[in-house]
C-alpha cells in the first residue's frame, strides 16, 4: 500500500478513513508543522454503536517534533472502524500537523 498523507490543521475531529475504505498501515507519523505553538493529538478508531479506541490519546507535539508510532497491522476493509484525528492547541494559534500513514 502506499502511504496516505494528510496535513491537518484546526481543532476539529478530522475524519482520515472512513469505515470501509480499504486501507492497511501499520504505523502512523505524526510532526506539527507549527513553527510557534505545540499541540496536544488524539488519534482513535471509532466504529457505530461499539465506541472509541484511542491509538494516541492527550499527546502532546513540540513545535517542529515528530512522532512515528507503531500500531497492531490494522484494515478498515471490513467497513466497521473510521480513523479520527483530532488537534488541541496549548495557545491561542491554530494547530497544524503532518500525518503519514504506512
Amino acid at each position: 500500500m502506499a502511504a496516505k498523507l494528510f496535513n491537518i490543521t484546526g481543532e476539529q475531529v478530522q475524519e482520515l478513513i472512513f469505515p470501509g475504505e480499504n486501507v492497511f498501515f501499520s504505523k502512523v507519523t505524526l510532526t506539527n508543522i507549527h513553527g510557534t505553538t505545540p499541540c496536544t493529538v488524539d488519534l482513535y478508531i471509532e466504529k457505530q454503536r461499539t465506541g472509541t479506541f484511542y491509538l494516541i490519546k492527550d499527546v502532546k507535539l513540540p513545535i517542529g517534533a515528530t512522532l512515528t508510532h507503531t500500531v497492531v497491522p490494522f484494515s478498515t476493509k471490513i467497513r466497521e472502524f473510521g480513523l479520527y484525528v483530532k488537534l488541541t492547541k496549548s495557545a491561542s494559534e491554530t494547530p497544524a500537523v503532518d500525518i503519514i500513514l504506512h
